[in-house]
C-alpha cells in the first residue's frame, strides 16, 4: 500500500527555453525559494549576531547537534523515494543506542563487535518492516508506527527505565569525539553518507527503478521492476542509518537512557519532508533534504541566540515545514494550470497556422 506519491516538479529545459525571464524567476523560485531563504536566514543572523552566529563555535555546535538528525532524515528520505513512510528511525534510535552501550557494559564485548550487531539488528528491523508493508500488505505508516513502539518498549524493558552507564573504550568515544579540520568528524560522515546516496539514487538504474515505484509502482511493476524487492530494500537500508545513528549518539552521550530519541523523529521527518520541497519540487532528494536541515539547524540556533524558549525549536519546525509545503502546492499549482492552458491554446494555434 503506497503512502505518499513522488513526482517531481521541477522544470525542464525545453520549459525553460520557451519562458521569458520574468516567467523563469516565477518558475524556478518555487524550486530554489529554501535554498535563498537559508542563505537570506543565515546572512540576517550574521548581521545581527555578529559576535556568537558566523564564528567557528556555533558551526561546531550545529554541526555536532543536527548530524544525527540529518542522519535520520537522509534514512528516512529513502522509503519516502519509493512511497512509503518509516516511523521506525525514531522509536528505533532510543534501543540502538542504548544496546550500543549495554553490549559493551553489561555483555562485555569489543566495541567494534557491539555497534556490528546494533547495525545487523536495525537492518533486521527494517526487513521485518518491508515484509509487514509489501507482504502483509500494512500501510507503511501503520506497519512502521507498530514496529517502533515495540523497539521502544523493549528498550524500556531492558533499561528498567534506568540509565545504563559505564566505562567505554577510547575508540568508542572517538567514533563520534573526533575533529576534522576543527569541527567534528560525523559532518564528513554525513557529507559522504549524502554524496553516496546522490550518486544512486540519480545516477543509477536503483535510483531510478525506487523514484519510479514511489510516482506509480503500478506502472513499474508492468514494466518489470520488482516493486517489492525495492521497498524492502529501502527499509532495510532505512533501518540500517537509523541504527548507525544510534551508534553516534551512544558515542557522543556515553550513556544509554530510554527517554533520549524520541524527540529526533519529528525534526528528521521534517528534515526529509522539506527536502521534497526544494530543489526537485514534489520528490524527495538528497541536496532537498540537507537543505531542509541545514535550514532547521541555522533558524533554530539563531532564534536560540535571541533568547528563544525551550519551546521555539519544536514551534519553527512546525512553522516551516507549514511554509514549505505551501511552497511546494504553489510550485504545484502553477504547473497543473500550465497543463491546462496547453492544450486549450494548442487549437487557436493550428486555427492561426491554416489562416496563413
Amino acid at each position: 500500500m503506497q503512502s505518499i506519491e513522488s513526482n517531481a516538479l521541477e522544470p525542464t529545459r525545453a520549459e525553460l527555453s520557451a519562458m521569458s525571464f520574468g516567467q523563469k524567476i516565477q518558475r524556478l523560485l518555487p524550486v530554489y525559494g529554501l535554498v535563498i531563504l537559508t542563505v537570506f536566514l543565515i546572512l540576517l543572523f550574521s548581521i545581527l549576531l555578529p559576535q556568537t552566529f558566523p564564528t567557528m563555535l556555533n558551526l561546531r555546535s550545529i554541526v555536532s547537534d543536527k548530524t544525527i538528525i540529518a542522519i535520520l532524515s537522509l534514512a528516512a528520505m529513502i522509503p519516502m523515494a519509493a512511497g512509503r513512510i518509516d516511523l521506525t528511525i525514531g522509536y528505533g534510535i532510543v534501543l540502538w543506542h542504548v544496546l550500543a552501550i549495554s553490549l559493551q557494559t553489561m555483555f562485555g564485548l569489543p566495541w567494534p563487535v557491539a555497534v556490528l550487531i546494533v547495525i545487523a539488528l536495525g537492518a533486521l528491523t527494517g526487513f521485518l518492516n518491508g515484509l509487514l508493508v509489501e507482504i502483509a500488505k500494512i500501510d507503511s505508516f501503520i506497519a512502521t508506527l507498530g514496529t517502533g513502539t515495540v523497539l521502544y518498549a523493549i528498550a524500556l524493558w531492558h533499561t528498567g527505565g534506568r540509565q545504563v552507564v559505564g566505562m567505554l573504550p577510547q575508540g568508542f568515544y572517538a567514533l563520534n569525539g573526533t575533529m576534522v579540520f576543527g569541527l567534528p568528524i560525523t559532518g564528513i560522515y554525513v557529507l559522504a553518507l549524502a554524496f553516496v546516496m546522490w550518486i544512486v539514487l540519480e545516477y543509477l538504474p536503483i535510483g531510478r527503478y525506487i523514484y519510479a515505484i514511489g510516482a506509480n509502482p503500478k506502472a513499474a511493476a508492468l514494466n518489470g521492476i520488482p516493486v517489492r524487492r525495492f521497498v524492502i530494500g529501502a527499509f532495510v537500508t532505512s533501518g540500517t542509518l537509523a541504527a548507525i545513528a544510534g551508534v553516534l549518539l551512544a558515542s557522543k552521550l556515553r550513556i544509554g537512557q530510554a527517554s533520549v530519541g524520541l524527540e529526533y523523529l519529528l525534526p528528521a521527518l521534517v528534515g526529509a519532508f522539506l527536502g521534497s520541497t526544494t530543489i526537485k519540487p514534489g520528490r524527495v532528494n538528497v541536496w532537498g533534504t540537507m537543505i531542509g536541515v541545514i535550514i532547521l539547524a541555522v533558524g533554530i540556533a539563531g532564534i536560540q541566540q535571541f533568547g528563544g524558549s525551550f519551546y521555539v525549536e519544536p514551534l519553527f519546525n512546525g512553522v516551516t515545514l507549514l511554509v514549505a509545503i505551501g511552497i511546494a502546492g504553489y510550485a504545484q499549482r502553477r504547473r497543473s494550470h500550465a497543463g491546462r492552458m496547453a492544450p486549450a491554446q494548442a487549437p487557436q494555434l493550428s486555427a492561426k497556422t491554416a489562416e496563413k
